[in-house]
């Protein structure tokens, strides 16, 4: 099949395009360093044709409430519009769990937006929610700190390799159109304090983690079970501890 990423040289899109191209499709990575800009339109309808499957896994350079909500609105409303222009026969994003739960986050109501959008073009879809990232540990913490403290809030949460992720979208992507959601999630449920304080011993990193109630996350207050999976999702394997050692820091 030809399979069009967007977002295909980043994180999650490159990985996608080097699974999908092992496994004998045509893997077209689609960015605006490649002459395709979602937003403005330019070189999106020539991207899509002849394609089968569309993937978005881009995001916004910018998470100010109205800057992720214009993109995703934008972005998707480009995409889904040339997509039935091209007789695509499916279309798969990637979004977050958790997202339709936690409605004080601009950038998960962005996400929202993005999949009522693609629910309603009228396509056959498939939606892949997963948890953050094993990658963003570091600039989670660096966001959230004050001086020498990092003040998270009272969250479970249930991270994941960036790269599972990538083989569930490109699992998804050459299969059949879900139609719906699907769920995937890491292993082992932390605490939000209890996973950053993980990273931080490991890199050696002197900064006291501190549980704040006030704390927020992308602008909200996930509590104990806003950013865990459903029952039915599907858990990956590989474990933070032994993630750590072979990654450096991300910044986010």
């Amino acid at each position: 099949m030809r399979i069009v990423v967007i977002g295909g040289t980043g994180l999650i899109g490159s990985k996608v395009v080097s699974l999908l191209t092992e496994h004998g499709h045509e893997a077209v990575p689609a960015s605006p360093n490649s002459g395709v800009n979602t937003v403005t339109g330019e070189g999106v309808k020539e991207v899509l044709q002849g394609a089968d499957v569309v993937v978005d896994v881009s995001n916004s350079p910018s998470f100010a409430d109205d800057d992720v909500m214009a993109f995703f609105r934008a972005a998707t409303t480009n995409l889904t519009e040339a997509a039935k222009g091209a007789g695509v026969g499916h279309y798969v994003a990637l979004s977050v769990i958790g997202s339709d739960r936690l409605p004080e986050s601009g950038y998960l109501r962005a996400k929202v937006a993005q999949e009522k959008l693609i629910k309603e073009s009228g396509l056959p879809y498939s939606i892949v929610r997963a948890t953050q990232f094993f990658e963003f540990a570091s600039a989670i913490a660096d966001s959230a700190t004050e001086g020498t403290t990092v003040k998270l809030p009272d969250a479970g949460i249930q991270p994941i390799a960036a790269a599972e992720v990538s083989g569930k979208v490109a699992k998804v992507a050459a299969g059949t159109p879900l139609n719906g959601l699907t769920e995937i999630a890491g292993p082992e449920v932390f605490t939000m304090a209890g996973w950053i304080q993980e990273a931080l011993t490991f890199r050696k990193d002197p900064r006291q983690i501190v549980t704040d109630a006030e704390a927020r996350y992308f602008g909200e207050k996930p509590g104990p079970q806003g950013l865990l999976p459903g029952e039915g999702a599907e858990l990956a394997k590989v474990k933070f501890a032994d993630w750590l050692p072979a990654n450096p820091p991300v910044k986010k």
